[in-house]
């Protein structure tokens, strides 16, 4: 982690976003990519009764898909507590 950041700052509220919305980003466009695929997937195999095991594939892929995308919001949501724990015992200390 950096040093804190002014969050009383116009400018400091900014670098705190781009920072926040740094973390586990790849995990979260992957996640989105990987939904939005099979959501398409299962939707064009369901009309089809022989694509029984694809469309199994599908559904697989699309839960594997929304794990990673919950997965990587709970690391954001992890980071954020710490950092915001961090940049409030720093301000309180002076």
């Amino acid at each position: 982690m950096n040093a804190a950041p002014d969050l009383e700052t116009a400018e400091g509220r900014a670098a705190y976003r781009i920072e926040l919305r740094a973390v586990a980003r790849w995990p979260r466009l992957v996640g989105f990519g990987i939904v939005l695929i099979s959501a398409i997937a299962v939707l064009s195999l369901r009309s089809d009764p022989e694509a029984g095991a694809a469309l199994y594939g599908a559904y697989a892929a699309l839960a594997f898909g929304w794990v990673l995308l919950i997965w990587s919001f709970v690391q954001r949501n992890i980071y954020h507590r710490r950092r915001t724990r961090q940049i409030w015992n720093d301000h309180a200390r002076g």
